[in-house]
């Protein structure tokens, strides 16, 4: 599987990022992948490659890059409960300066670098997202109408910014929530907000998760909502995008 690393143009700079894509040749549709808070990390690349492997261009970015390349901070292989609280006192500062001003530049920037890869085949993307990266490709797709034909997150804060950005969604939807992270009564009031604004979608809680289920370097993973995940991201990917 083809991987290699690449520097995005930004209105602050330049954006590290990790592309993989297929063997072969050829032009294939594009994906942006959000990582979570943790960042570009093993795991991500082997997700990115999983899901490359599948025929997509998938470009994950560093967005913490106003910070430093990735690694922002120093992560360890695993990261455990014991280790959570010390990794997220030195993300939290990162994550709040990573402003909707800010994300909705990047996005532009990812985008526009994303569809003009000599691998990219012309039409539709798709963006996807984890915990913080939910909110990110959720922002992203609502910025990006006529361009980004779907959207999956999970366990993202995907309901943040409010009932009426779910209006602006045009893309085609799924939303896989941690148990920990919804409630089945917040779940209702997120679907009926989605329903009232007519957007095509799936969202669901998966059964027996907690935040950050679909990461093998935490705690949190859990293997059979990791498999539910692409079991609904694949399908989504293969009605909405399509092969030059």
């Amino acid at each position: 599987m083809p991987t290699k690393s690449v520097r995005i143009p930004t209105t602050d700079g330049q954006a590290d990022a990790f592309a993989a894509f297929p063997d072969g040749g050829g032009r294939h549709p594009g994906v942006l992948m959000y990582a979570d808070g943790f960042g570009i990390r093993p795991v991500l690349r082997e997700m990115a490659r999983q899901l490359a492997g599948h025929g997509y261009y998938v470009l994950v970015p560093n967005f913490f890059y106003r910070h430093g390349p990735a690694p922002v901070i120093e992560l360890p292989e695993h990261i455990g409960e014991e280790v959570r609280p010390a990794v997220f006192a030195q993300l939290m500062p990162l994550i709040e300066a990573h402003t909707a001003a800010r994300v909705l530049s990047d996005a532009d920037a990812y985008l526009g670098f994303l569809t003009t890869q000599p691998e990219v085949g012309a039409g539709p993307v798709a963006v996807t997202g984890y915990c913080i990266g939910g909110l990110l490709a959720m922002r992203t797709a609502v910025a990006h109408p006529g361009q980004v034909a779907a959207l999956a997150a999970f366990h993202g804060p995907v309901g943040a910014d409010g009932p009426d950005t779910l209006a602006e969604l045009t893309a085609q939807v799924h939303f896989g929530h941690a148990e920990s992270d919804l409630t089945p009564e917040a779940l209702g009031e997120l679907n009926q907000a989605l329903d009232t604004a007519g957007v095509d979608y799936t969202s669901e809680i998966y059964p027996g998760t907690v935040h950050g289920f679909t990461m093998s370097d935490t705690d949190a993973f859990n293997p059979a909502a990791l498999q539910r995940h692409w079991d609904h991201l694949l399908p989504l990917l293969d009605r909405t995008l399509t092969n030059p």
